[in-house]
């Protein structure tokens, strides 16, 4: 089992020492979350290289951040497995992160089988990948809190539940899961690099998400035209988390992998604190266009709307119990803080700096914070 954390001051936060010159590939950098990580991981000094297919929407936090123009941020498709591993082999990555996907529920029901080769298939070419690389010490494989099987009595999931799902996205994850769990017990002897270890998040937040189908993107594009925005299943309960708290999991986790793959090449969970941050959609969307104030307001989408689980929660309590992780950021905290992106953004503002003042305030608050 894992080694458990020390008692420490704050909440425990990536180190600056351990990734500055860290040879560390991102696959989907392009996305909302892969640009986050990829301007935090610069700014704590380490050595990028990223590969994914160009951003598929327009604005993009990928390109209002100025990453295309980044002579490390290479195009290709992750199912590219000639491509994928000549990058690994040119780049000799210490640490990959894996975070390429197909990730909307709603396009998963519109194209099942890209979906599958995406999620499954890609993560098995960059599964291969690492293992022909000797330089691979630490991998972190980003699936989702929908990779798990949905039982009879919503309950939180744990790490060690059953995995499954009854949409394409989120069975492709649990396949994601499995082939993860299958090059650890197939090509590493116990202890070996590289520590491979998965990652299941909530559903996350923040500024620079322009993605269609996903509820704060919905929100901003109805909001800005004083529209009211339309949605699927106003009851439906998710984990919502702010996206630098997930991405501060994922940073500790490949730290510690590096250092430790046989104690920590597990199954992880990073989500909100389970009695604030499961909340209704309808009750986000009040709370957020309070936030936004002069909001047009909800109503039902029409047409038929794709089925989807009614409750989907996890605990956190192994990430927070052995890496020292926790969430910083409250509900509201997360949904200010994003309101706060998009209004500067849209008057003018940097997406750099903005991304830059959040990740360096989101540390001051972290460092301030109870363990």
């Amino acid at each position: 089992m894992v080694r458990q954390s020390g008692t420490m001051e704050g909440v425990v936060t990536p180190s600056t020492t351990f990734w500055r010159g860290r040879r560390v590939l991102i696959t989907g950098h392009t996305g909302f979350k892969g640009s986050w990580l990829w301007q935090w991981l610069g700014m704590l000094g380490a050595d990028l290289a990223g590969f994914a297919l160009p951003p598929d929407t327009e604005p993009s936090l990928f390109r209002l951040a100025g990453l295309q123009d980044d002579a490390r941020s290479h195009f290709g498709d992750i199912r590219d497995r000639l491509k994928l591993h000549a990058l690994v082999s040119e780049a000799e990555p210490e640490i990959v992160f894996h975070m390429a996907a197909q990730s909307l529920v709603q396009r998963s029901y519109r194209e099942p089988a890209a979906t599958f080769e995406t999620n499954v298939m890609g993560t098995a070419y960059v599964l291969d990948a690492i293992r022909g690389a000797p330089s691979v010490r630490s991998a972190v494989i980003v699936t989702s809190d929908k990779c798990y099987q949905p039982g009879s009595t919503p309950v939180p999931y744990r790490e060690e539940d059953r995995l499954g799902g009854r949409d394409p996205y989120s069975a492709s994850k649990a396949c994601a899961e499995i082939l993860v769990e299958c090059w650890r017990s197939s090509f590493l002897s116990p202890g070996s690099s590289p520590g491979i270890a998965s990652a299941r998040a909530g559903n996350v937040i923040g500024g620079g998400d322009f993605a269609p189908s996903r509820l704060i993107p919905d929100c901003i594009r109805a909001f800005q035209q004083g529209a009211p925005v339309e949605l699927r299943n106003p009851n439906a309960v998710r984990p919502w988390q702010h996206i630098l708290d997930a991405l501060a999991g994922y940073l500790l986790l490949a730290e510690q992998l590096y250092c430790d793959p046989a104690e920590f090449g597990q199954a992880w969970n990073f989500g909100p604190d389970l009695a604030a941050g499961n909340r209704t959609v309808l009750s986000v969307v009040r709370q957020f266009a309070a936030h936004w104030g002069d909001a047009g307001g909800w109503k039902i989408a029409n047409g038929v709307t794709v089925p989807e689980e009614p409750v989907l929660s996890i605990d956190s309590t192994k990430a927070r119990k052995y890496l020292g992780w926790r969430p910083v950021l409250g509900l509201d905290d997360s949904l200010a803080w994003t309101v706060e992106w998009y209004r500067r953004q849209a008057e003018g503002a940097s997406s750099p700096e903005l991304c830059a003042e959040q990740i360096i305030r989101f540390l001051e608050c972290s460092r301030s914070a109870k363990a």
